[in-house]
C-alpha cells in the first residue's frame, strides 16, 4: 500500500485582483501534483510562469483562489496564521536571495533559534545546541552562532540559510530558485548538501527552478509550467531526453551548453525557426 505523499496540490487555481475596475487575473490554472516522501519534484518554467506562486500559495504568502493543498495528508489551504504556525515543523523554505532572508541585526544563533524556541519551546540552551548541531551539517563552523550575516560570503549564507529551514527537521521544503544567485562552484557545493540532508533527514523537496542544467543533477521527477499550466510531467530522465511539449523543447533548446559548437548550431536553427514562422 502506497504511503501519504508529503506534499499533495490538487486543482490549485490563483487569481490577483485586477487594477482599475479590471476583472481578477488567473495566474494559476488547476494544477495538480505531488511530493512523495524523500523526492525532489523540480517545477520548471520561464520567468512569469507562475512557478514561484505556487510556492507561495503552499507556503500560505499568497491565497488559493480553488483547488486543495495538503501536507502529509493534512488540509493546509486555508490555515490560519496560528495554523501555519503549527505546522511551521513540517514545511519550511528556501529562498533565492540568502543576503534578504537574514536578519542583518540578528546573530546567526538569535535566527537560527527563533523558529527552535517558536515552534518547540525549550530553553536558549537547547536551542544553541540543536543550532550547532545543524550548522555542523552544512559545514559552518560552531563560532558562526555568535557572528552577523554580513560576515558571510553568499555560498555561506546560503547554507545558514538551509541550516535554519532543516533545523526543524521539517518533511518538506520549498526550494525557491536557491542557486541561482550563486557562482557555479557554490551552486554545485549547495547542490550537494541539500542532496546529503535529504538522505539523512529523509526530507521532500519542491524545487523551483529555470535551470534545467540543475534539474537534470538533482530532481527525481520534473513537471514543466508555462503561463501558469501544467503542461508536462514525468521522470526528469524522461522530460529533459524526451520531452512531449513543444514548450519544454524550447526550454532544453535555449538552456545553455558546455560547448560553443552546439550553442552556435542551436542560434541557428532558432533564427531558422523565427524566419519561417
Amino acid at each position: 500500500m502506497n504511503s501519504t505523499p508529503a506534499l499533495t496540490v490538487e486543482g490549485l487555481a490563483v487569481e490577483y485582483p485586477g487594477r482599475w475596475r479590471r476583472p481578477p487575473a488567473r495566474v494559476i490554472h488547476d494544477v495538480s501534483f505531488s511530493v512523495d516522501k524523500h523526492e525532489t519534484l523540480a517545477l520548471v518554467g520561464e520567468s512569469g510562469s507562475g512557478k514561484s506562486t505556487i510556492g507561495k500559495a503552499i507556503l500560505g504568502l499568497t491565497a488559493a483562489t480553488e483547488g486543495a493543498i495538503r501536507l502529509n495528508g493534512r488540509e493546509i489551504t486555508h490555515l490560519s496564521t496560528r495554523g501555519r504556525r503549527a505546522i511551521a515543523g513540517e514545511l519550511q523554505a528556501i529562498f533565492q536571495n540568502p543576503y534578504g532572508s537574514l536578519n542583518p541585526a540578528l546573530t546567526i544563533g538569535q535566527s537560527l533559534a527563533e523558529p527552535i524556541l517558536a515552534v518547540r519551546g525549550g530553553s536558549a540552551k537547547q536551542a544553541r545546541a540543536a543550532s550547532l548541531e545543524v550548522l555542523e551539517r552544512v559545514g559552518m563552523p560552531g563560532d558562526t552562532l555568535d557572528r552577523f550575516p554580513g560576515d558571510f560570503s553568499g555560498g555561506q549564507r546560503q547554507r545558514i540559510c538551509i541550516a535554519r529551514a532543516a533545523v526543524l527537521r521539517p518533511s518538506v521544503i520549498i526550494c525557491d530558485e536557491p542557486t541561482s544567485a550563486l557562482d557555479v562552484t557554490t551552486q554545485a557545493k549547495v547542490l550537494e548538501l541539500l542532496k546529503e540532508l535529504q538522505v539523512t533527514l529523509g526530507v521532500a523537496y519542491l524545487f523551483i527552478t529555470h535551470d534545467l542544467a540543475v534539474v537534470r543533477e538533482f530532481a527525481h521527477r520534473t513537471i514543466v509550467l508555462n503561463k501558469g499550466y501544467l503542461v508536462e510531467e514525468g521522470l526528469t530522465s524522461d522530460v529533459c531526453s524526451r520531452p512531449r511539449d513543444a514548450y519544454t523543447r524550447e526550454l532544453l533548446q535555449s538552456a545553455p551548453v558546455p560547448n560553443p559548437a552546439i550553442q552556435r548550431e542551436r542560434r541557428a536553427q532558432r533564427r531558422a525557426a523565427a524566419l519561417a514562422e
